[in-house]
């Protein structure tokens, strides 16, 4: 038996699933109201409600927790950790409840994952974390001592595409060198070489998206932390939610955009292509890193399903390599594949030790 429970906790929402093998018994994404989420102080409080949630869920769908494998929750922010499979330990826990590296609601999975697990004496395990970090040490090199790049993005669907370009390839994952791109709400441009996520250009220094600024004039930033308009709260949540697309266009949906140009918005159209280009310039980053030898470009999560997007970034770029598209963030079967690896012996989970900042 097989039975995987699948955790992915957002910021308004608790997606899980219950796998048999490859095949989902079932996916719910369970909503947390406003009013739900204002009764506590800190986002880690939200644990106990959120547990208790995604048990009743399960009973709900006929799975009682003693019917399971394992459970594969989504990494939250760690300190920088490799690729692929961890076991969720209690130092795991004590980091992300004490000592993440930021707040973020994927911190919750697993805490969530080892309460569960603990209980029933099963393996839980995080897949492929928020803060991957295998860059090579040359490109985090900037022109300041004191600041240094740092992986961080979406590594769950980007690497999950680059292997499913290497199984339907009938090669290994790390016998390819892809750039993939996540096209979502955030987008992460990486390089895959082997066998690890050589690069990464984020919503820090790469293209703006939805809600993300992205990369911005640095002078006019220092200009406008010098304002007094914005402490550091407000200017982080001005970059990570309220830029992009949202900024530009008052929304963060790009069917919204494109039901815009489809009744004739040229600003729309403008923006809409702008980002396009951004996201071409940013994959031509990743081109020299390895002299231009690239065999393929992946593109995935939501915004793929926009033809126009896609068509807009390809036409860019496919001088540089073919252009593979491969729709939707696939984040729950991402975390069963990647658990199953592990329970089949493919993989072998890593353990993490808590980093404690002195």
């Amino acid at each position: 038996m097989e039975k995987l429970l699948i955790i992915n906790p957002g910021s308004t929402s608790t997606k899980i699933a219950v796998y048999d093998g490859e095949s989902p018994l079932f996916v719910e994404s369970i909503p947390h109201s406003a009013e739900d989420l204002a009764k506590f102080d800190a986002l880690v409080d939200q644990f106990e409600f959120r547990k208790d949630l995604v048990v009743e869920t399960m009973n709900k769908h006929g799975v009682s927790v003693d019917d399971l494998t394992a459970i594969v929750a989504r990494g939250g922010l760690l300190p920088p950790i490799e690729a692929g499979a961890y076991e969720v330990n209690e130092d795991m826990v004590w980091q992300l409840r004490y000592a993440p590296q930021h707040e973020h609601a994927s911190n919750l999975g697993a805490l969530i994952a080892y309460a569960i697990s603990s209980k029933e004496n099963i393996p839980a395990y995080i897949y492929d974390g928020v803060t991957v970090d295998e860059m090579m040490p040359i490109l985090k090199v900037t022109g300041l001592p004191s600041m240094t790049r740092k992986g961080m993005g979406h590594n769950l669907n980007m690497r999950a595409a680059a292997m499913k370009y290497a199984k339907e390839h009938g090669k290994a994952y790390k016998d390819c060198t892809l750039i993939v791109v996540h096209l979502g709400g955030g987008i992460s441009v990486s390089l895959h070489h082997d066998g690890k996520v050589a690069d990464i250009i984020n919503d820090e220094d790469g293209p703006f998206a939805p809600e993300r600024a992205g990369s911005l004039p640095l002078f006019q930033v220092i200009d406008m932390m010098s304002s007094g308009k914005y402490d550091h709260k407000s200017a982080m949540k001005l970059v990570k939610s309220q830029g992009g697309l949202v900024a530009h266009l008052g929304t963060n949906d790009t069917r919204d955009v494109q039901r815009m140009i489809d009744e004739g918005d040229e600003h729309a159209k403008f923006i809409y292509e702008a980002m396009a280009m951004n996201v071409a310039r940013n994959i031509a980053k990743e081109a020299p890193v390895v002299n231009g030898k690239v065999e393929a470009i992946v593109l995935t999560g939501g915004i793929a399903y926009s033809e126009t997007f896609t068509k807009m970034v390809k036409e860019r770029v496919e001088f540089i390599a073919p252009v593979v598209i491969y729709p939707g963030e696939n984040e729950m079967e991402s975390l069963a594949l990647g658990g199953l690896r592990v329970l089949r012996g493919e993989e072998k989970a890593k353990t993490f030790v808590k980093v404690v900042n002195e």
